[in-house]
This record gives structure tokens, sequence and C-alpha cells, in this order.
């Protein structure tokens, strides 16, 4: 079984040890800790971009609660992941904790995508297994890169615009998906008024607080306009 999901998991295994290794690297040079907290985070906290964002704002002298609200706002998403498996998870056992914890991007999408069996005990072993392949690159690629930083001189300045350019791209495919581009400009408005507003080390927290008001009016106009949109066409 073990070889059979090591090959379902290839995808994430040349995805996984590279980023881990420049959330190493990142973590060694950018912050003064053992190299060896960098593989415990991916064990503990198990979020790459959450991760690489927490160097970023630990470096920046960030407090730890804005630190834990820019996680908690960032990760959000993996409620709804743990919501829409619940029922494939049910009976699992102890693995079911694990199940949910283990929940990435990339692992929602290799358990949603792959073909499945009557035998649901079965399943769930396998998709237990492919929750353990993946996080288990995830910490590889942290240590190694860790290492690196550790042992090898070399300049890191500007790797950490590599979380600048994730969220570009995770941006951009939003805005395609949604094809609405509101939240764009709402997010840039709160953060504009945040930097005007207050200092450095509660504008993300401040940001946050005014883009969601934002969208929860917008959601609340929606949802009126809608019975009244219905109702026009009936």
């Amino acid at each position: 079984m073990n070889q059979n999901v090591f090959r379902l998991t290839l995808p994430i295994l040349f995805g996984y040890i590279p980023l881990g290794m420049a959330f190493g690297v990142l973590f060694t040079t950018q912050l003064d800790y053992a190299w060896w907290v960098a593989p415990l985070m991916g064990l503990v906290i198990y979020a790459g971009s959450g991760q690489i964002l927490a160097v970023s704002l630990l470096a920046a002298n960030a407090g730890l609660l804005e630190v834990a609200v820019a996680m908690f706002v960032l990760n959000a998403r993996h409620l709804f992941y743990g919501l829409s498996l619940l029922g494939r998870f049910r009976g699992a056992g102890w693995r079911k904790g694990y199940l949910i914890f283990g929940l990435t991007d990339e692992t929602y999408s290799l358990l949603t995508s792959r073909p499945l069996s009557a035998d649901k005990h079965h399943e769930q072993e396998v998709d237990f297994r492919i929750t353990a392949f993946n996080q288990a690159y995830w910490i590889a690629g942290c240590g190694i890169g860790a290492l690196l930083g550790e042992m090898v001189a070399f300049d890191s300045t500007g790797i950490e615009f590599a979380l600048v350019a994730l969220f570009i791209v995770l941006t951009i495919e939003q805005i395609k998906a949604l094809g609405d581009s509101f939240p764009l400009w709402a997010g840039a408005f709160a953060a504009g008024i945040s930097m005007v507003l207050v200092g450095p080390s509660h504008q993300l927290i401040l940001a946050i607080a005014i883009v969601t008001g934002i969208l929860l009016i917008q959601y609340r106009q929606l949802r009126n306009r809608l019975p009244a949109a219905e109702a026009s066409h009936d």
C-alpha cells in the first residue's frame, strides 16, 4: 500500500521539498532560533504559507497576537475543507483528528480527486497514509533548508519575497475564479487606512478588521438584493 501511496503523492513531494527548503533557509537566516525549530514548526503547525508569513512577521518584530490572528485568517479556509469531508472521515477512529489537522490545500485536492472503492475502512487508511506522507515531505524540506541556512553562508536578502510572490499568484487566481475584483480593492483600502491610523505593529489586525467589516456589509447587501431580484423575476 505504501508504494501506491508514494506514487500518488509524488507531485506533492516535488512541490513540498523545495518550498519547505525555502522556508527553512528563510527561517534560519531571518530569525535567531536553532535550526531544528523549523522542522518542528512543520510538525506542529504544518501550514506552508502560514509558516512563511509567521517568519516574516516575527522578523519584523510583530507581536504574537498579530501573528496568531494573521495565521488564523490565512488558514481559515481549512475549516471548510474539514467540514466537506466529515462524512468521509466518519468512523476513522483515532485517525480522524489527524486527517483534519493535515488537510492542506494539496492534500485536499489529492484526496478529493482520487478514485474510491466501496471499502470505506481501506479508503480511510489510504487517506491517512497520504496525509502522513505529505507532511513528512514538508518536514523534510523544512529540515534540509534549515540545515543549509545554518551551515552554508550566503546572502538571503530578498528570499522573503517568495511569500509576496505566492500571495500575488493566489490573489490573481482568486480574482479569476470569482470574477470580482471588489475584495482586492477592499483589502487595498483597508491596508491604506491602517497605515495612516496606527503603527506598524498593529496595522495588520486593523486592516483585517476593516476588510472583514466591508465584506460582511457587501454580503448582507447582496443577500438582500437576491430576494428582490427573484420577486421581480417572478
